[in-house]
């Protein structure tokens, strides 16, 4: 405890937040392993560990970079697609459905990367609103396009086609990607374990970006762009890192999203699924990545769990975030709630330390 004490604010703070997956993943297990987790909860297991990923990537744009980014989604169709067909390619020559998963989720980052470096160069000389249209733009442009991708797999290996099956060429073969139809028939390989593998690697890189000198280089930028640029810092080249970093993040939770279904289409990844996680970032705390893992977490699983209410579930889903976002927004009510808990928080004590002191008066009176 006194080793623990004895680190940095942001150590402590990181190490908590480490704890606090690895505490949660631990007990599921146990949970899993004794049967107490239902069906519909466990297929929940494995959206929640891609969503948290994509709150923690969108969270080094938006909270530690300072840039509205509206078309996060589109980094992670380009993952979730990748991941596609990477995995379907490897399926003849790797036995090993959790091999299979690791390489295209790694193939899936660096397409993302790809991709968000294409899209940053240009994307990251605008700042405001600005920034926030176009970022959304190029995530519907993103959509548009794997509406009209086609690719096929046979003995001579990847076709690929804009306009449709026909043009693909193939000697009987397998269709991956059917345009608008998405990808069906896919290898469901991803596991709770993967995913939660894969946000403690989000984490390492999210966290040791932000606590290294490229990331307080790319917090100066977000403080004060003019005060950074004085003092020799490419403005530029760190917004891009950041974006590119994020970019990628995405794309690897697009992967693991995109094999844990047996389909998926591109118009899952719209404008509402880059809001979704928006959502997540906000409700959490800009900045503030142990809050976006809760917060995914939470509005992950609330629209499930409310699904016996019928219509209603969304109405309520609604009411939840507009309270919680005017609870978090209203610095006197938090403080009055802090002020409550910690009310409580000491009356307990005074009441547990009440019979000590009066043991300790009677032994005088004797």
């Amino acid at each position: 405890m006194e080793k623990f004490k004895s680190l940095s604010g942001t150590t402590r703070k990181n190490l908590v937040t480490y704890a606090l997956v690895v505490g949660v993943f631990l007990i599921m297990q146990g949970l899993l392993a004794v049967g107490a987790v239902s069906n519909s909860t466990q297929g929940l297991l494995v959206p929640i560990c891609a969503y948290i990923c994509m709150a923690i990537s969108l969270n080094l744009v938006v909270g530690i970079s300072g840039e509205l980014s509206l078309g996060h989604a589109g980094f992670m169709s380009v993952g979730a697609f990748t991941g596609v067909i990477v995995s379907t390619a490897l399926m003849g020559s790797v036995a090993s459905g959790a091999l299979r998963l690791l390489a295209a989720i790694m193939v899936a980052g660096v397409v993302a990367a790809v991709a968000g470096v294409l899209i940053g160069i240009p994307v990251m000389r605008l700042r405001g609103d600005y920034l926030a249209i176009v970022t959304l733009a190029f995530g519907e442009i993103i959509k548009n396009l794997l509406n009209n991708l086609y690719v096929g797999l046979d003995g001579r290996g990847l076709h690929f086609s804009m306009t449709d099956t026909a043009s693909l060429g193939m000697d009987g073969g397998k269709v991956v990607i059917n345009g608008p139809q998405g990808a069906v028939g896919i290898e469901m390989i991803s596991t709770f374990t993967a995913g939660f593998l894969l946000i403690i690697f989000t984490l390492t890189v999210v966290l040791n970006l932000v606590n290294s000198r490229s990331g307080r280089a790319i917090m100066a930028v977000r403080d004060n762009r003019i005060a950074a640029e004085s003092v020799g810092i490419n403005t530029t080249k760190y917004r891009l890192m950041a974006f590119v970093v994020s970019a990628a993040l995405a794309g690897m939770a697009g992967a693991l999203y995109a094999m844990n279904y047996s389909a998926i289409v591109p118009k899952k990844f719209d404008f509402n699924t880059s809001i979704l996680v928006l959502v997540f970032v906000v409700l959490g705390g800009m900045g503030n990545i142990r809050g976006g893992i809760i917060s995914a977490t939470i509005l992950t699983v609330l629209p499930e769990k409310l699904r016996f209410i019928g219509d209603y579930r969304m109405l309520i889903y609604a009411i939840v975030l507009i309270g919680v976002m005017l609870v978090s927004n209203n610095r006197a009510l938090m403080e009055r709630l802090r002020s409550l808990f910690g009310g409580f928080g000491k009356k307990r004590g005074r009441a547990a330390n009440a019979p000590a002191r009066a043991s300790k008066g009677g032994g005088g009176d004797d």
